[in-house]
């Protein structure tokens, strides 16, 4: 096999369309999977229910228990398990979302966000992660916040969709917060 390659057999080439070429860059999408718009293939041909059953929500805390004062880390995980692009459009510029308590971001203060559409796109089979960290604080002003005290919190995420939980787009944990 190396003879073959040593002895520049085979040409390649750009002029030569049958000639093997090298691979460009670590892109590993199919050529023609590059030209198909699947962000408009989504709305067009999936029905909003079956673009609810594809996507997935999960919350996870490495602990259950914390003491007091100390960050508590969260990872929220959104997947696409269909083998096909998937998009969801949400109300607002906010995407996702996550509470703790059912206070938006560990905030007691309303979110002004406007009323404009955005589209949330999902590749095929991926997975999106993120991660955020609740210091234990609930914000009561826009420059105030006060410590939660012991007890259980629970920590919660969902795709920023009307009635998401009833269509399966969030999920929550259970947190102990522990005196020290």
């Amino acid at each position: 096999m190396r003879r073959i390659y040593d002895s520049h057999a085979l040409k390649r080439d750009d002029d030569d369309s049958f000639a093997p070429r090298e691979r460009r860059g670590d892109d590993a999408t199919p050529a023609a999977m590059r030209s198909v718009p699947g962000e408009a293939l989504s709305r067009l041909l999936v029905p909003e229910w079956l673009r609810n059953r594809a996507l997935g929500v999960a919350v996870e805390t490495p602990q259950s228990t914390y003491v007091a004062g100390e960050d508590v880390p969260v990872r929220v995980t959104l997947t696409n398990a269909f083998p096909i692009p998937i998009t969801v459009r949400t109300p607002t510029p906010r995407l996702w979302t996550w509470d703790v308590d059912g206070h938006p971001e560990a905030s007691k203060v309303p979110d002004d966000l406007p009323e404009e559409e955005r589209l949330f796109s999902f590749d095929r089979g991926e997975r999106k992660r993120f991660t955020r960290r609740w210091p234990q604080l609930f914000k009561v002003s826009e420059t105030e916040w006060e410590p939660v005290g012991p007890g259980e919190y629970t920590i919660g995420a969902s795709l920023d969709l009307p009635d998401a939980a009833e269509k399966g787009l969030a999920a929550e944990t259970t947190v102990r917060i522990e005196e020290a």
